[in-house]
């Protein structure tokens, strides 16, 4: 079984010479206490061509101290990591080779570098003698254990002799990693974290730039264990990650052409599929809604911004991202169902709760979410979504670009943004004059769809764009939510007829479940009466002109 703790630390540079000053009295600190030295020894696992180091994920197996195990370190924010370890063994546990699986994509994982630690820990307490903070002295030795750099790894023709540099590097580095850093795996809560963890670690690192020890260059001991052996360039990516030609790393900043915006928002959606995998598969809060709307996204934009990638190449994509969307929503569009239906009958005073109404409704909803879960994690191990990763890499390193992709960022945003506004607009006017009833309901959703297209059309041209962008965006999300409301409705209001009949079959009363029906039909009814005014407000001629039209 696997234990979670979080991580957050700060590293610092050091030598022979460095002498920690006194840290008691700084902040909230009352003691310091040796608790002595430990000699760690880790091996560090990764790709060849080091698709985990590329993402700031460390994979390791390490005997020695307090926490001798395997260790996954997955990043949650700058300094900040989940560390999910699992006991010794000798092959890599099942369990944590599935949480980099998204990132590995079929290729093994192989032994790249060896770190041998001695490590001397000295842990600050305030008055009450409550761990605050460990301060790690660390003696390294790196030295190289894989036969290639990942360059001529990932050619497959590879020979001891491709790594550069010495096969071995020493030097010396500080840790102060704060105590009991707790909280939740998304990266929220615990004692260490929010303003008191991070003014401690503030306090500390100002005693220690006193004292004349300075931030560490390298953001881990692996990423400069790389580059000190020679198994990455100094300054360099690894090879297996996110191009080092994309957009991000040409423009510098703002978006210059069609081809920089669309290329940087796919990326970022590509990462959050990758970086969402594991969490799916830790069942972690809002994960498999996270990781569909990013799916979601990279289709819209590619239909979106159709005149910058060639449809011929990304229409099959976007094929297979509105599969793995599907996939994912199957038992996210029941639980939200199920909490909607929850919700309403909390509200029916008891006195109109007639029958077994709660038990039928919980055990329609065990009965509709029984294998949600298998059928998620089967889809991330199927050969099909490692398929489609591969796809997404091979279309950030070489982009099927169109002529068009050399145009001005803000023009090509604007372009898209407002062709897909046209479009909603088209379809609000038809579900506006549509008869009430099935017709309208069918048209609203036609109008939902369009609507979330436009909203991402408009997030993905933020950054060429800027404010106008941002707020057309907000006004449509408003449009969409109310539809999308409208659109809740409809579907409960089909499951509270399937409910009712259920219970008419089964001989008892479905007076409850026809009072929730007709609630739900006036809150439909409301968001049809709010939706002319709340489209005026999105669709006003001065809001697009900032836009470009």
């Amino acid at each position: 079984m696997a234990d979670t703790v979080r991580e957050i630390e700060r590293k610092y540079e050091a030598d022979d010479d460095t002498h920690l000053p006194d840290l008691a009295g700084v902040d909230r600190v009352a003691t310091v206490e040796e608790r002595g030295t430990d000699s760690l020894d880790a091996l560090y696992y990764d790709t060849a061509d080091q698709r985990l180091a590329a993402d700031g994920v460390t994979f390791r197996r390490r005997t020695g101290g307090p926490d001798a195990g395997w260790h996954l370190k997955l990043p949650v924010e700058p300094g900040v990591r989940e560390e999910i370890r699992a006991p010794l063994s000798d092959a890599p546990p099942p369990e944590l080779t599935a949480l980099v699986r998204s990132r590995t994509r079929g290729q093994d994982l192989i032994p790249l570098v060896r770190l041998r630690t001695r490590r001397t820990v000295r842990v600050l307490r305030d008055a009450a003698g409550t761990p605050l903070a460990e301060v790690a002295e660390d003696a390294v030795t790196a030295r190289r254990v894989t036969f290639a750099a990942p360059q001529a790894a990932a050619s497959g023709q590879a020979t001891a002799s491709d790594a550069t540099g010495p096969r071995e590097a020493r030097w010396h580095e500080i840790e102060v990693e704060l105590a009991d850093a707790g909280g939740d795996a998304t990266g929220k809560g615990g004692k260490g974290t929010g303003k008191g963890g991070n003014g401690l670690l503030d306090a500390i690192g100002r005693a220690l730039a006193d004292a004349g020890v300075r931030p560490a260059s390298a953001p881990s001991k692996l990423a400069r264990a790389l580059t000190e052996t020679g198994l990455r360039a100094e300054g360099a990516e690894a090879a297996g990650g996110y191009p080092a030609h994309a957009p991000s790393a040409r423009s510098g900043g703002k978006p210059r052409t069609a081809a920089d915006l669309v290329l940087d928002y796919a990326a970022a959606q590509v990462r959050a599929i990758t970086a969402l995998d594991p969490a799916v598969r830790r069942d972690l809060p809002d994960s498999v809604h996270q990781m569909r709307v990013a799916t979601r996204r990279l289709r819209s934009a590619f239909r979106s911004y159709a005149k910058v990638l060639d449809r011929a190449v990304t229409d099959p994509i976007g094929a297979e991202l509105k599969w793995l969307a599907g996939e994912l929503g199957v038992g996210r569009d029941q639980e939200v169902l199920a909490e909607r239906l929850r919700a309403g009958l909390a509200e029916v005073p008891r006195t109109l709760r007639l029958g077994p109404v709660a038990a039928r409704l919980r055990l329609w909803s065990q009965r509709n979410r029984a294998g949600a879960r298998d059928r998620v994690l089967a889809v991330l191990d199927d050969p099909r979504y490692l398929a489609l990763l591969d796809r997404l890499h091979a279309l950030l390193a070489e982009p099927p670009l169109r002529t068009a992709a050399e145009r001005p960022a803000s023009e090509a945003a604007a372009r898209a943004v407002l062709k897909d506004y046209r479009r909603l607009a088209g379809r609000m006017e038809a579900a506006l004059d549509a008869p009430a009833g099935r017709d309208r309901d069918e048209a609203l959703h036609s109008a939902r769809k369009a609507a979330k297209r436009t909203r991402y059309a408009a997030e993905a041209a933020r950054p060429a764009l800027g404010k106008p962008a941002k707020k057309f965006a907000k006004r449509i999300k408003k449009v969409q939510q109310l539809l999308g409301d409208h659109q809740d409705s409809v579907v409960a209001r089909g499951a509270l007829r399937d409910l009712a009949t259920q219970a008419h079959h089964a001989g008892e009363g479905g007076f409850t479940f026809g009072l929730l029906y007709g609630r739900e039909e006036a809150l439909a009814a409301g968001r049809e009466r709010d939706l002319p005014a709340t489209w005026a407000k999105a669709s006003r001629k001065r809001l697009r002109a900032r836009l470009g039209a």
